[in-house]
């Protein structure tokens, strides 16, 4: 096979396995033979869940969707469309999405700014309203169909005004297996020597087993030595509503035929290589549904490429599929008719085997190989024929709440640190140090900042400079080692390869800030490659400070993705390991996660809550709030009414040790106000959101000097507190952290308690 140059990234949605189901058979085989096939093309699977916390997928699941749950299509619309997906390879069946008639899928499908090509299923001649309006709505919201027999070309046309243009036929995939005699598999299943019948799939009524047993004696009166094994596990949906009753039912009516030694029932769902063998092990197949409305069916495409002799009812793809001598077709519900045939093809050996010739031959057109490179041709011309697609400008939330008492939004210093290479890292009281250069940790910071700002209601420009700090997030990150690489000097050139973990910590963060709550969609496919590709090296850091900024970068971003399988993985890696910190240095004197309060203390507790509270994991959310309050208790000065005092940085604070009363920097409060607010988000205590307020106070005088740290006049804020004056330079990272709590309060205004 070649490769696929301009498809770099297709998204397959539709079941997939381990669920039990051949819709997710189908999607997990023709995935993972595309992938196979073309080893340039990276292929995600997004699978959709019946049940609540899902199945243990293989890491090529990257988003789930929830069947009933109409926003997690949204969702997933939102993550297809940032995460540089060229292509969707649907799987349309009715019953595996929500809504009347599946109908959920179609908020799916109407956000995707990325062609679609859709495989159907199930196709109904006389669908009902609901029917009708949905399919014909997929069909719509489709570059191309793909259908598995003539049939559906036809049903498409005539019955839902589908152009014949848009439809391509591509078979059923199947494995590429041998043609090889019956007898070589049949001491698996200890009957040799036996002539063995099968069916096989996901029992359930419509499947008409009970006309072969009632078959069986009649075929048994010519060929005593005849074995037939029903294979496979109850329908789930079957087993939730009825339980076993159908499988009983067969059981009974064997007894009552007398052949229950002749019925073998093996009720669970094998594997594929199992399954090859089971089907290797027949002499004839049989499928005696009840209904002609089946447009396909993987186990009869499975058993005819086998070169199996097939005994059938006449539903369509049957029909289509064992013409021209390919097997026999026997009446629905004739169970006379039914052993009549089997008969014949027992007493007819050579015609049997011309038979099982025929059919393998026109299976070699189905082998998957032979499949995925029809649908490789369906994708490239489903591109070809995309109609150029206008993404949706900037957008802005306005702001429509008085904010009282906060002062007013000036961004003067912000424009004044940022050039035409991102933000700068340090000033010489209000003038940019060009000596000092950038940091990665300050241009993410300036990120969040101007995604704040939109949500805030800000002006055109925000997007001049998140992009710009986004490109150079972009430019930061080293391929080699998936790192962030952070010191720039002036000239361009990095004075390191990413070894930093807190400013990799930072990075994520901002990046899942973009991706969660920005409404521009032209930041959001850069945005989330970075985010995919970095998120995996945090779990390689050590700093539990890094481990935390993830953390609240994840829960940003799972705002609109929270179907992610990758990142709520990392997300309870890593909360668990803040847990395990947290209970090996916790004392009745000291409830904190390390034997030392340093920087950002807050956000620790932060990341802990926000963790529990979405896991969901009650311990773990107590255990954040329980450690939030003690370093709340710590931080301030005297009695509850007193001011706020961060941890001082000239010496921090050891347990056993005296703390450190300076230098306090403008990146505690800015820290403190975030899990406060945060906590008062969850839980809806007031009491956290006063808290907020106290910290916040600091930037403007309520401190131990009565000073202001933030400058009215530039917008800026000065780099910290020393015993007797505030440090007069206004450089990046505090000039951000006021930034961002002013911001961040002025949300809350708009945020009610509890809220989502």
């Amino acid at each position: 096979m070649g490769t696929s140059a301009a498809i770099k990234r297709i998204a397959f949605v539709g079941n997939y396995l381990p669920r039990q189901c051949g819709i997710a058979t189908f999607t997990t085989d023709l995935c993972e033979s595309f992938a196979a096939a073309y080893p340039l093309t990276s292929c995600i699977a997004l699978p959709v869940n019946d049940i609540e916390g899902g199945y243990p997928y293989p890491p090529r699941v990257r988003f789930e969707l929830a069947e009933k749950d109409i926003r997690s299509y949204r969702r997933a619309a939102d993550f297809l469309n940032i995460n540089n997906v060229d292509l969707v390879c649907l799987q349309h069946e009715f019953g595996i999405f929500g809504g009347r008639a599946g109908g959920y899928l179609l908020a799916l499908l109407e956000e995707l700014r990325m062609p679609v090509v859709t495989t159907l299923h199930t196709i109904l001649d006389t669908p009902d309203a609901d029917q009708s309006r949905v399919l014909k709505q997929v069909a719509s919201l489709s570059d191309r169909l793909v259908v598995m027999s003539g049939r559906g070309i036809e049903f498409l046309t005539e019955v839902y005004g589908v152009s014949v243009d848009k439809i391509d036929m591509i078979p059923h995939g199947i494995p590429d297996v041998p043609f090889v005699d019956p007898s070589f598999h049949k001491d698996l299943f200890g009957v040799e020597g036996k002539i063995l019948m099968l069916s096989f799939g996901l029992l359930s009524a419509n499947k008409g087993i009970e006309n072969v047993i009632k078959a069986l004696p009649a075929i048994l009166a010519g060929h005593p030595n005849v074995v037939y094994i029903v294979l496979g596990a109850t329908h789930p949906h079957v087993l939730h509503n009825d339980g076993e009753s159908y499988r009983l039912s067969l059981q009974w009516l064997a007894q009552e035929n007398g052949v229950e030694g002749q019925v073998v029932f093996y009720n669970r769902f094998v594997s594929l290589e199992e399954l090859n063998e089971f089907i290797g092990a027949a002499d004839i197949y049989i499928t005696p549904y009840l209904n002609a409305a089946q447009i396909t069916s993987g186990t009869l495409a499975y058993t005819l490429g086998a070169g199996k002799a097939v005994v059938s009812t006449p539903y369509w793809y049957a029909q289509e599929m064992l013409d021209e001598g390919r097997g026999v077709i026997v009446p629905f519900g004739d169970f006379a008719e039914l052993a009549r045939r089997v008969n014949m093809l027992l007493d007819n050996e050579a015609e049997r085997h011309a038979m099982r010739k025929r059919a393998y031959l026109h299976g070699r057109s189905m082998i998957w190989p032979r499949v995925v490179e029809r649908y490789h041709e369906t994708f490239r011309r489903a591109r070809a024929e995309r109609r150029n697609f206008t993404i949706p400008g900037f957008t802005a939330k306005a702001l429509d709440k008085s904010l009282g008492e906060l002062p007013p939004l000036k961004l003067n210093h912000l424009h004044r640190l940022t050039d035409e290479t991102g933000m700068l890292q340090h000033a010489v009281f209000t003038i940019p140090n060009y000596h000092e250069g950038y940091t990665t940790d300050d241009n993410a910071r300036a990120l969040m900042v101007s995604v704040l700002l939109e949500a805030t209601g800000g002006n055109g420009a925000v997007f001049d400079l998140a992009s710009r700090y986004l490109a150079f997030v972009w430019y930061a990150f080293n391929t080699e080692n998936g790192r962030f690489r952070n010191f720039m000097d002036y000239r361009r050139n990095w004075l390191d390869c990413g070894t930093s973990d807190d400013c990799h910590g930072r990075t994520l963060w901002s990046l899942g800030t973009v991706l969660g709550r920005s409404t521009s969609s032209k930041l959001h496919n850069m945005a989330g490659w970075l985010f995919e590709k970095a998120l995996p090296s945090i779990i390689s850091t050590t700093s539990p400070r890094a481990w935390a900024f993830t953390l609240i970068g994840i829960h940003e971003y799972l705002r609109r993705f929270d179907g992610d399988r990758k990142a709520n993985q990392v997300r309870e890696e890593l909360a668990e390991r803040l847990r395990t910190m947290y209970n090996g240095n916790r004392t009745s004197e000291w409830r904190w996660y390390e034997g030392s309060l340093t920087y950002c203390n807050a956000a620790l507790s932060q990341a802990m809550i926000m963790s529990g509270h979405w896991i969901p994991d009650t311990d773990m959310m107590n255990e954040g709030f329980e450690s939030l309050r003690w370093l709340t208790d710590l931080q301030r000065d005297g009695a509850e009414g007193g001011h706020f005092v961060p941890v001082g940085s000239n010496g921090f604070y050891k347990k056993g040790s005296e703390r450190a009363r300076f230098d306090q920097q403008p990146v505690e409060a800015q820290t403190m106000v975030s899990a406060c607010l945060e906590a008062y988000r969850i839980s809806g205590d007031k009491k956290w959101h006063k808290e907020a307020r106290r910290a916040f106070e600091w930037f403007l005088g309520r401190n131990d000097l009565n000073l202001p740290l933030y400058d009215p006049t530039t917008g800026g804020c000065r780099d910290g507190l020393h015993p007797d004056r505030p440090n007069e330079n206004q450089g990046a990272e505090s000039t951000l952290a006021f930034l961002q709590a002013l911001m961040e309060l002025r949300l809350a205004e708009n945020i009610q308690p509890n809220g989502g």
